[in-house]
């Protein structure tokens, strides 16, 4: 592997699960891209169940597509992408998100001016061109069981928002993890994603391993991509949001320790059990005719159930 390492100029890693439509966007724009070098594509496949590699191996047979045989998980999933793929830097993109043609050439650029940076997101964008939240503080107690918008309005340097127009890269603590560019170096020398993360804050913490190893984080306002948010976690809310909660335990425990972690469950258990009574009521006297109210309902009431049972294995997106 050491041999072919400067051999190629980017690897790509995309993990798919069920999302073929998206996925075949996906690759158009990343062939799409204005690159020196075609990228080596990797696409890992979680288990799908509606012919996403049949798809792939048709219309992109360049791509080189591995099935896992059941859900990795995220991070799991990548550090197998990782372990296949060839090159310097590396790409990690969602199967909803379309680059624009010069995204990834401007984070080479900026990852090459400077062999201190580990990791570069750009700006994502919804649908109409408006930018979407491409990076945030690390998470705390203050953020997480309070008001994050709130805290934005109030304290914009300390917490930084969508709105906020950056004219050049800038540092920051985490990046979302639609879009990443990797210095492969520095993955290595920091053990690769936690397998731990199944599904969500899985780059929250590589960020925080980085920054803490020395290396930099950074968001490149300049580089762009549209983030549809579509992916196979949407069609199951509730499921999602149970791995989204144990993976913010996983990341508390880690980074502050059991106490900050049972204090955070505590004040997310008394919150929940507010909303099941709230939206319950709510849903009560309107005879369950709004299904928005059913559906919060519905999530809420999972969630609580699943803290109630002492935030058990076996719930939460499936593994096979």
């Amino acid at each position: 592997m050491a041999e072919n390492i400067h051999k190629m100029q980017l690897s790509i890693i995309i993990v798919n699960r069920n999302t073929s439509d998206l996925l075949i966007g996906c690759l158009s724009k990343i062939f799409e891209s204005e690159l020196d070098n075609r990228p080596q594509v990797i696409v890992i496949d979680n288990g799908s169940t509606d012919g996403s590699i049949a798809v792939i191996r048709d219309l992109f047979p360049e791509v080189i597509a591995f099935e896992a045989g059941k859900n990795l998980g995220f991070a799991a999933a990548n550090n197998l992408g990782f372990t296949m793929s060839s090159a310097e830097f590396v790409l990690l993109i969602n199967t909803d998100a379309l680059l624009e043609k010069d995204c990834v050439s401007k984070m080479l650029d900026l990852a090459r001016s400077d062999d201190r940076i580990a990791l570069i997101g750009p700006q994502l964008l919804n649908r109409d061109g408006t930018n979407q939240t491409s990076y945030e503080a690390t998470p705390t107690l203050l953020t997480e069981t309070t008001s994050r918008s709130l805290l934005k309005r109030l304290f914009p340097k300390r917490y930084p928002g969508k709105h906020e127009r950056l004219c050049g890269p800038t540092d920051v603590e985490t990046l979302i993890g639609a879009v990443m560019l990797i210095r492969r170096k520095a993955f290595d020398q920091a053990g690769g994603f936690d397998p731990r993360y199944f599904f969500f804050f899985e780059e929250t913490d590589l960020a925080v391993r980085f920054r803490l190893a020395g290396w930099r984080v950074v968001h490149e306002p300049t580089a762009r991509a549209t983030h549809l948010q579509g992916g196979s976690a949407k069609s199951s809310r509730a499921a999602a949001r149970i791995e989204f909660y144990r993976s913010r335990y996983i990341f508390f425990d880690k980074l502050y320790g059991p106490v900050s972690k049972n204090l955070l469950k505590t004040v997310v258990m008394f919150n929940l059990g507010l909303n099941v009574i709230i939206y319950g009521t709510i849903n009560f006297v309107t005879l369950g005719f709004s299904k928005e109210i059913r559906e919060k309902l519905e999530v809420w009431s999972a969630l609580w159930m699943w803290h109630l049972r002492g935030c058990p294995d076996g719930y939460g997106l499936p593994r096979n």
